[in-house]
């Protein structure tokens, strides 16, 4: 049964609201445009630091001063850093996961996005979980990129996590990668969430291979780290402003 105050576009909301409220039944299943179908576990959004992946673990470690947590989902990493003193805003679009937020502990918890925060400065921007992905595309990256800049003072960073999601194709003879010709960029995807009988609409996501993101970065005057790579296709880089 759908929670009233959410409405049913609110998917993950309604999800991390039962979970918190102890109705865990099911978990999110996504589906994405290639033609993949997986589940994201309830209790992995709850977890704490010491379930938490390496790549996720070393972000926090290197998080400091004003920290602006972009996608906070239940606020896992927000109340981390609030515990290690530092002075977290939890960010999400979703109402139903800042709710929870606050629920939890969460001193700072907004309903927003990146492009609508008012005008105030961080000395660091977590975007975890593949949290670029929100850029949409790759043409989006570099004014993604310049609204988080913005947001920077002077020796800040951005500091996010992603996967080179090329392995997902096809791989011919020669080593080559067959990517289907009406997609501009293999790492451009849709979603569809689904919870409890209810789907969301297909909303675009980006998984952004090193290069690109190093790219896009320099291009707009930022300077990029690779901080380490994980397991799977995956890595966290470190973006500062080039002074």
């Amino acid at each position: 049964m759908q929670n009233n105050n959410f409405p049913d576009t609110d998917i993950f909301g309604q999800a991390l609201t039962d979970y918190f409220q102890g109705n865990y039944e099911q978990d999110i299943t996504t589906h994405i445009s290639l033609n993949e179908t997986d589940v994201l576990p309830l209790p992995y959004l709850f977890r704490d630091y010491d379930q938490m992946p390496i790549l996720e673990q070393t972000a926090l470690t290197l998080s400091k001063g004003k920290v602006m947590d972009v996608g906070c989902g239940a606020g896992s990493h927000s109340l981390f850093l609030q515990e290690k003193g530092l002075e977290v805003t939890a960010l999400d679009i979703s109402p139903g996961a800042i709710s929870v937020c606050r629920q939890r502990g969460v001193l700072n918890a907004v309903v927003g996005d990146i492009w609508s925060f008012p005008d105030t400065k961080f000395d660091t921007i977590l975007l975890m979980m593949h949290g670029i992905g929100m850029a949409q595309t790759l043409e989006n990256m570099e004014p993604f990129l310049l609204k988080l800049r913005s947001k920077l003072h002077p020796g800040g960073q951005i500091l996010l996590d992603s996967s080179d999601i090329i392995y997902m194709f096809d791989q011919d003879e020669d080593g080559g990668y067959w990517v289907p010709g009406n997609v501009s960029y293999y790492g451009e995807v849709e979603f569809i969430t689904e919870y409890k009988g209810v789907r969301s609409q297909p909303f675009p996501w980006l998984y952004l291979d090193y290069q690109s993101l190093k790219t896009a970065a320099e291009n707009v005057k930022l300077e990029v780290d690779l901080v380490m790579e994980g397991g799977h296709n995956d890595y966290l880089a470190r973006l500062s402003i080039d002074l």
